[in-house]
Parts: structure tokens; sequence; C-alpha cells
């Protein structure tokens, strides 16, 4: 039986399940959350829920479930690979291809697309579902995604990922005409209270969220520009320019829907970190996918 073992020294005041997740990173929200509902997290020996927020002084332990064989299936599906080694491998992700199984999306999804490629050569930390699995990008957004062959890989990329040192960027199609020619959008990122299906701006309960944009062309009624991520939440570039009133062309959530568009018009296009066993920093840049490449021509729009 693995535990995980922390003897809390500062007060947080944050719920233990968003406490343990900052606490090991390798783990998700959601991981700690079911592990409470099973009453595998003890605080001083005794079983809590994840509303509990741990004082200075609390022993807590985690119980740790057994490892078990993932029950996804192989597919045999191509793969846009922009760098493999024994560690890891960089995925140049399609649009409309969901990263893992999850309710109404239980095949053809990266995570199967994986399991063909690299047999049993996937980290297991993010549980049975997301083998190898260390960030994600939403199925409507194409381009680089790192993926762990090993455990180790693993811990080291998301320590990167958590300290903010992984350099991401993106590119996007946004619609009206941005006048800065560059920024930061600063605003915390939360559920939305009123679509639990969505993300929204909430300076309360949300988690700090950082943007800073650039320009790189304009046409009369749309502007294509370059994101950096500062953090990594859940559609955070999307909810920031919404939020601005320049929502990512074609997103069916937070702006519009385009014909012949399916969804937003955004891609993951470079990724750079620190190999986890050379220490070398290495920086991957994904093409931009042919429809991308032919909105930006009928829009008018420069590439760089």
């Amino acid at each position: 039986m693995e535990k995980l073992v922390h003897n809390l020294t500062e007060n947080n005041n944050e719920r233990i399940d968003k406490l343990l997740s900052k606490l090991y990173p390798s783990y998700t929200r959601s991981f700690f959350q079911n592990l409470l509902k099973d009453e595998s997290v003890f605080v001083n020996q005794k079983p809590v829920k994840s509303s509990y927020k741990p004082v200075i002084g609390d022993e807590i332990c985690v119980i740790l479930p057994e490892l078990k064989e993932t029950p996804i299936i192989a597919e045999n599906i191509p793969l846009d690979i922009l760098y493999e080694d024994r560690d890891l491998l960089i995925v140049n992700k399609p649009k409309g291809m969901v990263v893992h199984p999850a309710a109404g999306h239980d095949s053809h999804t990266l995570v199967n697309a994986l399991l063909y490629h690299c047999k049993d050569s996937l980290s297991g930390i993010n549980g049975e579902i997301r083998p190898g699995i260390v960030h994600r990008i939403d199925r409507d957004t194409t381009g680089s995604l790192i993926v762990c062959k090993n455990d180790i890989a693993h811990n080291h990329i998301a320590k990167q990922i958590k300290e903010h040192t992984v350099k991401r960027i993106y590119v996007g199609i946004v619609t009206g005409v941005v006048k800065e020619d560059e920024g930061t959008i600063h605003a915390a990122i939360g559920r939305s209270q009123k679509d639990r299906k969505k993300m929204a701006i909430d300076e309360v309960s949300g988690r700090d969220a950082i943007t800073h944009y650039k320009v790189i062309s304009r046409s009369e009624r749309y502007t294509y520009m370059q994101f950096q991520l500062e953090t990594g939440r859940t559609h955070q570039i999307r909810v920031h320019m919404a939020s601005i009133g320049h929502p990512l062309l074609g997103d069916e959530v937070y702006g519009k829907a385009v014909k012949n568009l399916k969804g937003q018009t955004l891609h993951a296009q470079t990724i750079g970190f620190i190999h986890p066993t050379t220490g070398e920093y290495l920086e991957f840049k994904a093409p931009l996918p042919k429809y991308f490449e032919e909105k930006l021509r009928k829009l008018k729009l420069k590439n760089e």
C-alpha cells in the first residue's frame, strides 16, 4: 500500500482537495476528490471531506489506489509526431481530437492512438484513462502537446508546468480589431456559476490566470494574434479574449459558431521546456493546419 504523508507547517486556508493538487502536482484535483469520496484521505488518522481546510499541525495521509491495467483500447490512429525519444514525445494534435477518454468520448482519442504507438511505454501517474498525459489542450484546439513515457519524465515536466517555466505560445484569430499592439490580461478564472460546463472570470473563487498577447496582423473585422501563457487554466485564452470583447473566431462556447468552421481558431504553436534527462532546453513549433492558413488568406490576415 503506497501512501503520501504531509505535515502541514503553515495555514493556506484552502480546501484539502485543492491543497493536495498543489502539494502533489503530478496528480489532478479530481483524482484527490475521488479519493476523498472513497475515504482514502485522512487528517490526523480520520477521513475527511473535500471541503475540509487543513490547519497547522495536521498530518495528512493519502492512501493511493493500486495501479490498474488500463481498459482503454489501443487504436491505430495516425499521429503527427514532432519529436520522440525514450522519455517523451511531442505530438501535433489535430482539430476535433479529444485528448483522453471522457463522458461521450471513449474512443478515437489521443490516448487511444498513443497506446497503439507507445505500447506499454507511457507514464501512469494520471490514472488509467490518461496514461502519458501531463497537460491538455481543447478538442478543437490544434498543436503541440507533451506526452511522457515514464513517471520520472512526467514528474519533471509537471513540476515545470506548476512553476510556469514551460514556454507555451499559441496563435489565434479573434473577432473584431484589437487596438493595442500588445498587452496582458490578468483575471482569475473559475467554473461559471450560471453554466457549469463553462469557465468564467471569477476574482473571488477563481484561480489566478495570466495571458500575454501580441497582435500579428489586422483586417477590417478580425485580428490575428499571438498568446503566451503564464498560467494554464481551462479555456484560459478563450475566456480571457471573450472577456475583453474579442472571442476566438468560431468559438461556439464563448463567442459565435461560424459556418463551415468547427470550433475556435486556436493553435498551440510553440512549446519549450527542459528535458527531464539531459537537462537541455528543447523547443518545438507545430506548423499551422491547412484550414487555419486558408482562413488567414480568406480574411486577408498576414502571417508572421
